[in-house]
């Protein structure tokens, strides 16, 4: 979030005379980039990865997470979007409060098969984790109709927030 704030530190620095005017145009243009990249990729795993029968433990570019996948809290999907078309990353959180997103299939599958017997479990009192209906459409687990929905409204949050974004930095740029 800091990366993102950083054109208002420019605004403030350029009222009092220390930066050109332009500055908080620019700090907005590159800050967008870097801090949209860096948002994404900092939970995605990274190999080396470890698989158990309870838990998946990734390396991740904060250090090594660990998810249990017996106690599966919550589950989501991430969308964003680049040249090759959407990229998709399952955000799972535990119950200790872990969380780490998921990228590779063999990772996946695991979870599928993890969510599946949390379903099966739910009959016997058991909480069920709370798993979206895009990241149900992904995993394969609910028909694709929701996964559709989910990439154009990801589509459109995105291109709102870059526009309402840009246009603050513009305002604050004095342009």
């Amino acid at each position: 979030m800091a990366v993102l704030l950083l054109p208002l530190a420019g605004y403030g620095l350029a009222r009092t005379g220390a930066v050109p005017e332009g500055t908080p145009i620019m700090l907005a243009l590159l800050c967008l980039i870097i801090g949209s990249v860096l948002l994404t990729e900092l939970g995605e795993e990274r190999a080396p990865f470890r698989h158990s029968s309870s838990h998946l433990t990734a390396r991740t570019l904060t250090g090594e997470r660990s998810v249990d996948l017996n106690r599966i809290a919550t589950v989501h999907l991430l969308t964003t979007f680049s040249y090759g078309g959407p990229h998709r990353t399952v955000v799972v959180c535990d119950a200790h409060g872990a969380r780490l997103g998921i990228t590779t299939k063999r990772s996946r599958g695991k979870l599928r098969r993890a969510i599946e017997k949390a379903d099966a479990n739910a009959a016997r009192g058991v909480p069920r984790p709370r798993v979206s209906r895009a990241a149900r459409a992904y995993l394969g687990l609910a028909p694709g109709r929701g996964l559709v929905v989910h990439t154009v409204l990801a589509f459109v949050l995105l291109t709102t927030y870059v526009s309402l974004y840009m246009s603050v930095a513009l305002r604050l740029g004095g342009q």
